[in-house]
């Protein structure tokens, strides 16, 4: 396999790569990640089974895409692919992380990436929210694209899994669009999957995003996933709304739209992600009753 991947480096970049350096980095939940290198270059590999290729091929777009908007700075996709061995395989830029932390920037340059904007909701195709595939037709209805095939997908497969919700579906399905009565969002670049482990700062102190979920929706949920675990700093918010405002009806949202991570989480690892989430649907209930 690595063989293989060192040819293909070798190939993509027109200069000959030849792994001496191999190093298992921890933290990843749903792919094997590497550092690869020679005495020159050092990359950033990673592999899974070959059924899960079109993860990565999803992957590539979203940081090619990402990238050539100018805005927010991501690793660039070098290659992917399936090796004899039956292995999947994504090759990435390897970028330093360590530096100083300038969060304004972060929520200045995130702004911008919103800025970025489509005629429709949606994503060119499905790609994955950790390994739970997500379904992206173009759509031009955010509420019933965000019923649809965020919340309802997720909830058809916690259902298989065991979940009951303590407020049936029809019930918590029919208070949805009082959400947005007053807020018509549009279609901006989000990345889909915007926590603190998928966000840092070069060595030169310029911020990083990576692991992305691309998709064209309302930006607000990329600002209610940076506050799901433990949020970023004041900083980072107080630069995006002076660069973005937020809608004042953003805080009655942000539950909603991190339902939808909390479902997958539960749909990934089980636990007490599904209490979290019937406790969720109980407290959007009640704030429209």
């Amino acid at each position: 396999m690595w063989q293989e991947i060192s040819d293909r480096i070798s190939e993509v970049t027109e200069t000959k790569f030849e792994i001496d350096r191999r190093t298992s980095i921890s933290g990843g939940s749903i792919n094997q990640a590497y550092l690869v290198a020679d005495r020159k270059r050092s990359f950033f590999v990673k592999t899974n089974v070959a059924e899960k290729v079109a993860m990565f091929e999803a992957e590539s777009i979203a940081l090619s895409q990402m990238h050539v908007t100018q805005t927010i700075r991501v690793p660039q996709p070098l290659c992917f692919g399936v090796c004899e061995s039956g292995d999947s395989y994504i090759v990435i830029e390897l970028i330093e992380l360590g530096g100083k932390q300038n969060w304004s920037r972060m929520g200045e340059q995130l702004a911008e990436l919103h800025r970025i904007s489509s005629p429709k909701f949606g994503w060119q195709q499905q790609n994955t929210i950790g390994s739970t595939p997500q379904i992206n037709p173009w759509s031009e209805n955010w509420v019933e694209f965000f019923m649809q095939h965020r919340l309802g997908y997720q909830l058809q497969l916690a259902q298989r899994r065991g979940f009951r919700s303590s407020t049936s579906i029809e019930q918590f399905f029919a208070v949805i669009p009082s959400f947005f009565r007053d807020y018509q969002p549009q279609p901006s670049m989000v990345h889909g999957d915007l926590w603190s482990g998928n966000a840092g700062f070069s060595i030169q102190g310029e911020p990083i995003i990576y692991d992305p979920a691309l998709y064209f929706g309302d930006r607000e949920v990329d600002i209610a996933m940076t506050e799901l675990f433990g949020g970023f700093p004041s900083e980072f918010y107080a630069a995006y709304n002076r660069a973005f405002p937020l809608d004042s009806g953003y805080r009655q949202r942000k539950t909603l739209y991190n339902l939808y991570h909390i479902l997958n989480h539960y749909n990934l690892f089980g636990g007490s992600y599904g209490s979290q989430a019937n406790r969720m649907i109980a407290e959007l209930c009640s704030q429209n009753r």
